[in-house]
């Protein structure tokens, strides 16, 4: 059963979050490692842009999300902490340098985001496909996950991203149909649907993934609907997970969703025929993405 809203602290300018949502603090030197190593190559990560609140976990497991075409998004979500300006041009190299990362921490699944480029005519989709091209020819036999903007359900971006072969192709569809107006800026619950259904249309082999956050005032019906919608689509998994306000200015936590909740929503999702999920208040897109992998 979803809990009532906390109550915000004036002083502290943050809400009473419940006992299961605990982030664990670093302690072990791979952590440190995996941050020198981010620096070093001068690259972003949604780790810290979004500010996860595994991204203690996940460095210190050596692992991270990396995002490319910059850290200024060209939307302002309500929900997303990552900067929303006018982006700068993009770096040519980047993709050679997002490679050489993946190689030095020796992953064997790699995560790609990215911000949303509304203002680059194929939305970045070129510079994924080349940080695809780039990671597998650093990387013999990695698998690549990427999680893309809509690219406004374009099919011409989405080919280009394909053309480069990633192995699961996620766009988080984020919230409810009644609630994406007020949650995502500029984007449209039916344009990620088309856009997901296109991807599988067009490559019927590649996986496809999206997420949901809860808490933003959702009921069950809806999210219920959403799952539904997301399998007419073609989607294969699914991650369930707990909006958590990054900032006093963004958009409020309605309710807190138990942990037991959560497992009852991904039974649901298993039997709706989603043949990978994750669900639990600190799951989010990329959080043990490997797992996938390892369960295929």
């Amino acid at each position: 059963m979803s809990v009532r809203p906390p109550k915000i602290d004036p002083e502290l300018h943050q809400e009473r979050k419940p006992d299961w949502i605990k982030v664990r603090l670093p302690s072990n030197p791979v952590f440190f490692s995996t941050k020198a190593l981010v620096a070093d190559l001068k690259l972003h990560t949604v780790c810290e842009s979004a500010q996860c609140p595994n991204r203690w976990e996940c460095w210190s497991g050596g692992t991270a999300t990396f995002m490319i075409a910059g850290d200024r998004c060209t939307r302002a979500c309500g929900f997303c902490a990552v900067t929303t300006a006018k982006p700068f041009a993009l770096e040519a190299d980047e993709p050679e340098r997002v490679a050489e990362a993946t190689r030095r921490m020796a992953l064997k699944h790699v995560v790609i985001t990215a911000v949303a480029r509304d203002d680059l005519a194929d939305g970045g989709a070129d510079h994924f496909r080349r940080t695809i091209l780039a990671v597998k020819a650093a990387v013999p036999g990695i698998v690549v996950e990427i999680l893309t903007p809509d690219f406004h359900a374009r099919e011409e971006a989405i080919s280009i991203v394909l053309q480069a072969d990633p192995h699961i192709f996620n766009h988080n569809l984020e919230t409810v149909e009644r609630l994406t107006p007020l949650v995502r800026s500029r984007a449209k619950y039916r344009t990620s649907l088309e856009m997901l259904a296109t991807v599988k249309r067009l490559r019927p082999d590649v996986v496809t993934k999206s997420g949901l956050m809860l808490g933003l005032g959702e009921t069950e019906e809806e999210l219920f609907t959403a799952m539904d919608d997301l399998r007419a689509s073609g989607v294969q998994n699914l991650t369930l997970g707990q909006y958590l306000r990054p900032t006093p200015q963004h958009l409020p936590v309605v309710a807190y969703i138990a942990p037991g909740e959560f497992e009852r929503y991904g039974e649901v999702a298993r039997e709706k025929g989603f043949e990978y999920v994750a669900s639990g208040p600190l799951v989010r897109s990329s959080y043990h993405a490997a797992d996938y992998s390892a369960a295929k």
